[in-house]
């Protein structure tokens, strides 16, 4: 995003968590009637047009939001959506962006109160790479000729119970609702939002054989250091990389393992 919807997304956001901090208002409830928003205004293009016009006063499209978004939806996610309507959005899309957003950003809210967002960013993490292993499981996920509410029924039944129910919820609405995105694309947006809850990076780490406590807090103090922000380790053991770490933050590859210098090698040799 630029420009306005930028500024629009950061008030929107700090209007979140001025909610989310009142002890009355339930951030999971509020989660989910912020997705039910972000699923009418993707599927009615035309609405979210409207809403986001900015030859429109901000005031009406404001009344027009809460007359259809009052009786269906609690108070505060009303005066939130209305809020983010009166605000000057530079791409019509960027706002149904940003209500998905602040859906997933409650949930991670619900999780944190509850003391479970650790869990959660391991969960993600965990599902991923479950995904990653499975051909059948990914295809059952992502085919479009399977409904929502069947996918969803297949979740349940692989993380129900398993897993905290915030989750559940994110995945959930990811598979069903993956608005042009691939699973994968998804899992990792949704792993860096949980991390950006506690001002943390996360560090995808590959290592031929589990690392021990004490090697985790050294390897969590060195990226720390590094990038000057705390890290969030997602664990990950790969037998082919024979030796040494990998570790991914975001776009740079620390590469050290044993596989990676044999291949340097043999490119070496090669040319």
């Amino acid at each position: 995003m630029n420009g306005a919807s930028r500024e629009a997304l950061a008030a929107a956001r700090e209007r979140l968590d001025a909610l989310t901090d009142n002890t009355s208002v339930d951030a999971a409830k509020l989660a989910g009637e912020l997705a039910a928003v972000t699923a009418l205004l993707d599927r009615e293009v035309s609405l979210r047009r409207v809403l986001t016009d900015p030859a429109q006063a901000g005031e009406a499209k404001a009344e027009l939001a809460t007359r259809l978004l009052s009786g269906q939806v609690g108070g505060e996610t009303v005066d939130l959506v209305s809020g983010m309507v009166r605000s000057r959005w530079s791409y019509s899309r960027d706002l149904v962006d940003s209500l998905e957003e602040l859906a997933n950003t409650a949930d991670l809210t619900a999780a944190q109160k509850a003391g479970s967002l650790d869990d959660v960013e391991d969960e993600l993490f965990r599902f991923g790479r479950i995904v990653a292993s499975s051909t059948e499981l990914r295809a059952a996920l992502t085919d479009r000729a399977a409904t929502a509410s069947a996918k969803a029924e297949l979740l349940r039944g692989l993380l129900g119970g398993k897993t905290v129910p915030a989750t559940e919820r994110l995945v959930v609405r990811l598979v069903t609702q993956p608005r042009g995105r691939s699973l994968e694309a998804g899992l990792e947006s949704l792993s860096k939002l949980a991390a950006e809850r506690r001002d943390r990076m996360v560090a995808v780490v590959t290592s031929a054989v589990p690392l021990s406590d004490q090697q985790k807090q050294r390897l969590g103090a060195v990226l720390a250091k590094l990038y000057g922000r705390q890290m969030h380790l997602n664990l990950d053991v790969d037998p082919t990389v024979l030796g040494g770490i990998s570790v991914r933050v975001g776009d740079e590859v620390i590469n050290g393992t044993v596989a990676n210098r044999l291949d340097e090698a043999a490119r070496r040799l090669a040319g």
